[in-house]
């Protein structure tokens, strides 16, 4: 069982505006709901402070943001957190509502430079990724996914469209109240085509969202579509396999998205 994470310290929740405010965990964490703030743990504040600026400068027509809180003396990162303004909403599988977001995400953030953080990056989703596109060779358990990912592999061809500023973790990360506008609290950069992160979404939504195969579809005029869908259940693979939590068990889900985004290649 995974334990309950820890709530932000009182010193945190006062700096954030929010002293008295009863901690509640948001959907299992890490996040907390502290009066008008969201509290999540920042271990790398030079990606948190990255995010801050980038939530607080973006404008998306029919998107709610979380926009970033400065504590009182005008940090983005206390002690290892950051505070966005809370925002209400939940996940829910609209998955081609999702995409839509991504799309109009991303347009957004066409031009925004590549933050020089990502270089930097060595936790097992960055090695993950750059294992999808062919940059670093995968060390994978064969019986966690990396037989997979060999197999489908071998099917890599030259993606065209350009990389940029993307959101690569949306499934379960857009939130909806009602018919109100969908909203986003957080961001966690890839540099990547915009294509790729939509079709990050459909993967783990035909994983684990339990999307129709019709999505596969339905998405296909996006540029690249068939190689940018095959990077993105590579990177899903890769991450699976890497990760200290995974079981032959939790592959099953992964395995469907395999079978359906091979039948494009």
């Amino acid at each position: 069982m995974t334990p309950t994470p820890e709530p932000p310290p009182s010193h945190v929740r006062a700096a954030f505006g929010a002293r008295d405010a009863e901690p509640e965990l948001i959907d299992g964490g890490p996040v907390w709901r502290c009066g008008e703030a969201a509290i999540r743990p920042a271990t790398n504040p030079a990606e948190a402070t990255w995010v801050a600026k980038t939530l607080d400068a973006l404008s998306v027509p029919d998107l709610r943001i979380g926009r970033p809180l400065r504590s009182t003396d005008g940090r983005y990162v206390v002690g290892g957190w950051a505070a966005t303004k809370y925002l209400s909403g939940r996940a829910e599988p609209r998955h081609d509502e999702v995409v839509a977001v991504a799309e109009r995400l991303h347009h957004a953030t066409a031009d925004l430079p590549k933050p020089r953080f990502l270089g930097s990056r060595t936790d097992l989703f960055a090695v993950a990724d750059r294992c999808a596109w062919g940059e670093e060779k995968p060390d994978l358990d064969p019986e966690l996914g990396g037989r997979m990912f060999e197999v489908l592999g071998v099917s890599r061809k030259p993606v065209a469209t350009k990389p940029q500023v993307v959101h690569g973790d949306l499934f379960g990360n857009v939130l909806f109240s009602g018919s109100g506008s969908p909203a986003i609290i957080d961001f966690t950069a890839y540099w990547r085509p915009a294509e790729w992160a939509a079709a990050v979404i459909v993967v783990d939504a035909l994983a684990w969202g339990g999307a129709d195969r019709g999505i596969v579809e339905r998405w296909g005029h996006l540029p690249d579509w068939p190689q940018v869908l095959l990077r993105a259940t590579l990177f899903r693979l890769a991450v699976h396999a890497l990760h200290p939590r995974s079981s032959r068990q939790s592959l099953g889900g992964l395995d469907r998205a395999v079978h359906l985004v091979s039948e494009l290649l």
